[in-house]
């Protein structure tokens, strides 16, 4: 019998050989095809849609972001052998990139740089090496500079000998005076979403994944990390690691320090400066549950160890799911696991992100919206329904803060418009909540035994391949619609993916924990007694719900009464110290101002700073902030920087 299989698996699978990604890349699990007789029973709806999706693949889309030519000649292995140079604050030394060549005629290979000194490029030979042409061409303020090779013939490896800039907006070197023992300096990474090719010359796409191998030499004394194997051999300044599974470039990552580790499990390791390191193995304790959990819902671990790094206070996210050694900022370890949902979130992106990953930034909900539902199924089944219907809940209120803020509607539906000016943009809560939302609708719909069994053969079916919004579609149509073509409409499917603003069909998730504190909080606000308010049994989400929940016009006795009986203004959690500090700017509350110069001063993370700053400015404390924010600035990470500049200029 014939099969109607036109424009699923196997157009993806041309869509990535499209993209240089090499047989064993492509090797894809299909779904059955199906038949005519099959496809004549279906719902027509969902052939019908089934095909509108599939004939929105397009083979020629390529990442608006990048300079590579990666259609043409596509970099397989990346080998790094560099020095950090803290005198400086460069990394210095070499690259040996590994080519595949799509096109037969290709005669150059254009790469990624921004702020890159090139001293020698030459192709590596049994004949010895020889030099080659190469060009590097004018700088763009985001996307850095092309680099152009010329290639008489189609060598295999290519070295460059190159530095780095002590300005790389990818890479942060902290002073010995700027780390917690204050005698050893620091430097790390973050790179998504394209700067590492602030670090070196490479095609720095999410359509391309590489294998890298890497010796890093440091001062003696201090530790070298990568997203890789690591190196646990004596602390010498000479360390070599190895990266087999494929990844995109966004998600190398280096840091170097006064580092130390406490193994959780023979898996699992926290590293951190020594000021740290013990309040954070206890903190993220339940890792090794966590990752029992993620296994047993949708299939094994694929990256060998999970371990941990706590960053200094100046990494500007909650964390970063750089392969084998998240990144973790340590305003996670508040003493009670209140909020290792962050912890769970970058596991999560072990399947979701790391193994299947968006093949643009146009599509970060593949990552991020696939990543938060893993989490909160993560956080349900080892915490119990009610935190994680708490964190939902949370996370919708700053879903439409988000949507409500947006410059404009096409940077509120999933996927981000052609135009997209900057890939920071498409991470907002849109594609975070927004995503874990719609995967909660799907599951609902289907049910969630059914849904979790397509969820788990999607992260099976394209493993360590890059996929776009138009090639997850027609997979759901024909591994999941199919067999119940009842369960939701296409108009459903489109508004959720398509169509800006929140869908009519968003889950309203409510908590009985809000509800009781709600409920004392009313009895307050009507002129009850702070002193009556019962916290003893809230967590982190409840205080959050209490403080976003009063009113902008609350009276200043009313703070004072608060704060006399909590000290909210010395909150010792982050989190719940941002939420009483943007209320208390925009109330003028003279006695938190003092605690959120020195939050200011002391703490990096985007999701706190860069609000506060805005909202210090948009309530008539520019000035006040501008001084603040002139002392903490070289604390800041490079990209922090760049985007608080923007909220002062």
């Amino acid at each position: 019998m014939k099969s109607v299989w036109f424009a699923g698996s196997a157009m993806i699978a041309l869509a990535l050989t499209s993209c240089g990604n090499d047989s064993r890349e492509r090797k894809v699990t299909e779904p059955a095809p199906v038949e005519l007789e099959e496809e004549a029973a279906l719902d027509q709806r969902v052939a019908d849609a089934r095909a509108a999706w599939a004939a929105k693949i397009d083979l020629t889309e390529r990442d608006k972001f990048t300079y590579a030519n990666y259609h043409e000649a596509v970099v397989r292995h990346v080998d790094f052998d560099l020095t950090a140079d803290f005198d400086v604050k460069v990394l210095k030394g070499s690259v040996v990139l590994t080519v595949n060549y799509i096109d037969p005629e290709a005669s150059r290979l254009i790469l990624d740089t921004n702020q890159l000194t090139v001293d020698s490029v030459s192709a590596i030979t049994n004949e010895g090496p020889v030099a080659l042409d190469y060009k590097i061409g004018q700088q763009d303020p985001l996307l850095g500079s092309p680099m152009e090779i010329e290639l008489p013939s189609q060598y295999e490896k290519i070295e460059i000998s190159y530095r780095t800039s002590p300005e790389a907006e990818g890479l942060q070197w902290l002073n010995p005076e700027q780390t917690a023992n204050g005698e050893s300096p620091f430097l790390f990474s973050q790179f998504q979403p394209l700067y590492a090719r602030t670090m070196a010359p490479l095609q720095d796409t999410p359509a391309v994944r590489i294998t890298y191998s890497a010796n890093i030499k440091t001062p003696p004394g201090l530790r070298a990390l990568m997203s890789a194997n690591q190196d646990r051999g004596p602390l010498d300044g000479d360390y070599r690691f190895e990266m087999p599974q494929p990844i995109p470039s966004y998600l190398i990552a280096i840091a170097v320090g006064d580092i130390d580790l406490i193994d959780i499990d023979d898996q699992i390791a926290v590293y951190a400066e020594n000021y740290i390191l013990s309040a954070s193995a206890d903190e993220f304790s339940d890792t090794p549950k966590m990752m029992e959990v993620s296994e047993a819902y949708y299939g094994p671990y694929l990256w060998d160890r999970y371990d941990m790094l706590v960053l200094p206070p100046s990494f500007p996210f909650g964390g970063m799911e750089n392969p084998r050694l998240s990144f973790l900022t340590p305003t996670l370890v508040a003493g009670d696991k209140s909020l290792t949902n962050v912890v769970a979130h970058e596991l999560a992106h072990s399947w979701s992100g790391n193994l299947v990953t968006n093949a643009t930034w146009r599509d970060a909900w593949l990552n991020e919206g696939f990543t938060s539902y893993v989490e909160n199924r993560i956080m349900e089944a080892l915490y119990g329904v009610d935190r994680a219907t708490m964190e939902r809940s949370l996370d919708l209120k700053s879903l439409k803060r988000d949507i409500e803020e947006a410059e404009r509607p096409a940077l509120t539906a999933f996927k981000m418009p052609e135009d997209l000016a900057h890939p920071d943009d498409a991470f907002s809560q849109v594609s975070y909540a927004g995503g874990m939302f719609f995967l909660k609708f799907l599951e609902e719909r289907f049910g969630r035994e059914t849904f979790d069994t397509f969820v788990k053969r999607y992260f099976s079916d394209f493993a360590f391949q890059a996929i776009t919004t138009e090639d997850f579609l027609p997979y759901f149509a024909d591994n999941l619609w199919a067999k119940d073509p009842d369960a939701v409409t296409r108009e459903e499917i489109e508004a959720w993916i398509y169509e800006p603003g929140l869908p009519l069909t968003v889950e309203d998730p409510q908590s009985d924990a809000f509800e009781k504190v709600s409920d004392q909080q009313a009895i307050w606000l009507s002129g009850g007694d702070a002193n009556d308010i019962q916290t003893e049994a809230w967590t982190t989400h409840e205080w959050l719900h209490f403080i976003n929940g009063l009113p902008d016009d609350l009276p200043l006795e009313q703070f004072e009464a608060l704060d006399a009986r909590f000290d909210l203004s010395n909150a010792q959690n982050a989190e719940i110290a941002n939420v009483w500090y943007l209320k208390a700017i925009v109330a003028n509350y003279e006695p938190a101002f003092a605690p959120l110069e020195q939050f200011l001063l002391s703490v990096g993370r985007g999701k706190f700073i860069y609000r506060l700053y805005q909202t210090l400015v948009k309530n008539d404390r520019r000035g006040w902030a501008k001084n603040i924010y002139d002392r903490a600035r070289p604390g800041y990470h490079p990209i922090a920087q760049s985007r608080i500049d923007e909220i002062f200029n």
